[in-house]
């Protein structure tokens, strides 16, 4: 009878308290193992995710044992008429050096009158020297 006149007297958070802190860890506890099951597993998923991948890349990304990956054009480009893009493309210009191209082409030539008549020509752009002149000439055609 003493235990009914204690539970009486106590106010009723305090007599929930106990079992409610109990449930509550327990479900914390259950609650904080399923997340370290998924975190692990979204963790071996995405490590797997990643080899897969680069193995793609290792495969499908290199030119092969012993091949470099060089530059190959479909056709030859004439720089008196081809756009920035095209002579991009080409080994040893780039953005500055095929800038350089055009700006020459549209100050120094016409329509009528092609700026660059040979591979030698273009030595007279601001850059480009004997040896890349000699390095893209086989990527040129003069018309």
């Amino acid at each position: 009878m003493n235990g009914a006149r204690d539970l009486q007297n106590r106010p009723l958070t305090s007599i929930f308290s106990g079992r409610l802190a109990v449930v509550t860890e327990s479900f914390i506890s259950q609650s904080d193992v399923e997340q370290t099951r998924v975190q692990s597993f979204g963790f071996v998923f995405a490590i797997c995710f990643a080899l897969l991948i680069s193995a793609i890349f290792v495969v499908y990304g290199s030119a092969g044992p012993g091949l470099s990956a060089e530059i190959r054009l479909q056709v030859s480009i004439n720089p008196n008429d081809a756009p920035l893009a095209s002579l991009v493309r080409l080994p040893g210009i780039g953005d500055v050096k095929a800038a350089a191209i055009v700006a020459y082409r549209e100050n120094f030539g016409s329509a009528d009158n092609p700026t660059f008549l040979s591979c030698d020509d273009l030595q007279k752009v601001h850059g480009i020297g004997p040896k890349t002149a000699q390095n893209i000439c086989q990527w040129l055609r003069f018309e």
